[in-house]
């Protein structure tokens, strides 16, 4: 398991690697192919990983790779941490990407920067599974960081238009305000677990008081927010359609936007700490939903007001024993998609 889950990680780095070093030698397919190849065979390490996973007792597996930061009490080891959630989320990285990677090859056919648009794709979909693998917050803030910047290469990639060099900064931008929000979650857990690794969180979260825990929740949200494009930092993501359509689909679909969502879940025994923070993460997309089908307009991002809203509700009142749907009227709703799925309710 420790072997399969390091080539998953690091077979799209060493695709990186490769084109970077031989890129100007090579055939512009052969670059494709190679940058395609090397994430369809993590997809398929990750389906090994998955099939291994489910005959496993133990199925919170540490990989130590090697010592990285050992400064006072604070000991971050380079690490993975194989379990269920991880190892979905690589199937879901990894699968997508590849194809994306595939359209990628007769998309971008007789672009000039061909070499260095897949050297961007590669170094994404490794940043995103450190991001998803990592065993501790550090590890997965560089993951987080990585996502960052490549999206900013990729949403700028023509930079050379003024409309797509001011969405890239936008996506930056908006995107480091949500990461001051995981800083904050790591430095109030040191303080208080003495550990950044989710296993160690994990063992004394139940011992983190309810303030310290709301707080935790709400720096989080706050970085899920960024990633996610979620409100009030979701106004970078219709921007993102200034990169080629292949970038779109992988920030919009694919990858970047669940990383938000991945951190919330990894985080759980910590939301469970936190009665007020649940329920302001139960909240949010009421808001979102209540922005947008009272005639604000997404741009393109994606919503289901009226199921948003239920689900919200069930979240926060944490019982369905009565959902009274009358309030979710077709005529409440702004726009198409919303009366459609008030209807179908």
């Amino acid at each position: 398991m420790a072997h399969v889950a390091t080539l998953i990680l690091l077979l799209p780095l060493v695709g990186f690697v490769f084109v970077l070093a031989n890129g100007a030698n090579l055939k512009e397919r052969f670059v494709g192919v190679v940058a395609t190849g090397v994430v369809a065979i993590s997809f398929v390490l990750s389906v090994v990983a998955f099939i291994l996973l489910l005959h496993q007792k133990n199925r919170e597996i540490t990989v130590h790779l090697f010592n990285w930061i050992p400064v006072g009490s604070l000991h971050v080891p380079a690490a993975l941490l194989v379990d269920p959630l991880s190892i979905t989320m690589c199937l879901f990285v990894t699968g997508i990407s590849a194809l994306i990677h595939l359209y990628s090859i007769g998309y971008m056919h007789d672009d000039k920067d061909y070499r260095k648009f897949f050297l961007y794709l590669n170094l994404f979909v490794f940043s995103m599974l450190l991001l998803v693998l990592a065993n501790n917050l550090v590890l997965t803030f560089v993951g987080w960081e990585g996502v960052g910047v490549c999206s900013y290469w990729l949403v700028g990639y023509y930079f050379e238009k003024d409309s797509a060099a001011s969405a890239g900064k936008k996506a930056f931008l908006y995107n480091r305000i949500g990461d001051i929000g995981l800083l904050i979650a790591m430095f109030l857990l040191f303080h208080n677990a003495h550990t950044l690794t989710y296993l160690g969180i994990f063992h004394v979260a139940g011992s983190l008081s309810p303030t310290v825990a709301t707080l935790t929740v709400l720096a989080l949200l706050l970085a899920a927010t960024g990633k996610s494009a979620q409100i009030p930092l979701f106004n970078w993501l219709p921007d993102a359609m200034e990169g080629p359509t292949p970038v779109s689909a992988l920030i919009h679909a694919a990858t970047m936007v669940t990383a938000g969502v991945y951190l919330l879940v990894r985080m759980s025994p910590v939301l469970t700490m936190s009665p007020d923070g649940r329920a302001i993460l139960g909240a949010a997309p009421v808001v979102r939903n209540l922005y947008f089908a009272n005639g604000s307009s997404g741009h393109g991002v994606m919503h289901a007001p009226a199921l948003g809203a239920l689900l919200a509700e069930i979240i926060v009142d944490g019982r369905a024993t009565s959902l009274d749907v009358s309030p979710l009227r077709p005529d409440r709703f702004g726009d198409s998609d919303a009366r459609r799925t008030a209807e179908l309710l």
